[in-house]
């Protein structure tokens, strides 16, 4: 049996939703973030060192990190589903997504969470406007155009092909859902991008989506 420890509102999301559409069975151990800090909970290092999610252990392996779990899963488990062919421009397409996702468009999310948190996070009084300040000029010389870069990518992308590795859907899809669904939460991503906001769509309407937030629980990212 496949265990996954699952974190609320984080990227083992999507590790339950590409299980629901393998169609494998798998138990869901879940952990709490903490309410002040938004932390993962210290149990998670009893599972792995790193204390973070998703972890799944399937026999005697215990895997970390999101990328490296679809891809394990795909290829021990998928019997053939969602991953175009070898040595296909497809398949070039989709590993190429699969690293980009959090190689690339996660970054620059990241990096506006913290400087949001710098902004709005409690301080000493005299401290607040130069913090405010740096952290307001970080945003507007440099994060926020990478996220309006990353996304005018992305959407141009889109043009191309229905899914992110082709026309077919992939895991590549799987992987990509969670940094778009952030860019919607934290980087206002809306109809003046609309492809991206038609995949959106397209995969929050997957049965195997729905069936996945069911077992996971609250998902706040598309609330």
């Amino acid at each position: 049996m496949i265990t996954v420890h699952h974190l609320n509102n984080s990227r083992s999301q999507r590790v339950l939703w590409l299980l629901e559409e393998l169609g494998l069975a798998y138990e869901v151990k879940r952990y709490e973030r903490d309410a002040k800090t938004m932390l993962a909970p210290p149990a998670l290092r009893e599972v792995h060192p790193l204390g973070k999610s998703p972890v799944v252990v399937d026999g005697g392996l215990t895997l970390a990190e999101s990328g490296a779990i679809i891809e394990y899963l795909v290829e021990r488990h998928g019997g053939g589903q969602l991953a175009p062919a070898p040595g296909t421009p497809a398949r070039l397409r989709y590993t190429y997504w699969m690293h980009y996702a959090e190689g690339s468009a996660m970054s620059p999310l990241l990096l506006k969470l913290v400087f949001d948190r710098i902004e709005s996070g409690p301080m000493p009084f005299f401290v607040k406007p130069f913090a405010r300040a740096i952290a307001g000029r970080a945003k507007s010389s440099f994060i926020v155009p990478q996220i309006t870069r990353h996304l005018d990518y992305m959407e141009s992308e889109l043009a191309k092909f229905r899914w992110f590795a082709g026309d077919e859907f992939s895991a590549a899809d799987i992987q990509m859902s969670f940094p778009l669904e952030v860019a919607v939460k934290r980087a206002s991503l809306g109809a003046s991008r609309p492809r991206l906001m038609d995949f959106l769509g397209r995969i929050h309407a997957r049965p195997a989506y729905q069936r996945a937030l069911e077992r996971g629980g609250k998902y706040d990212l598309i609330g």
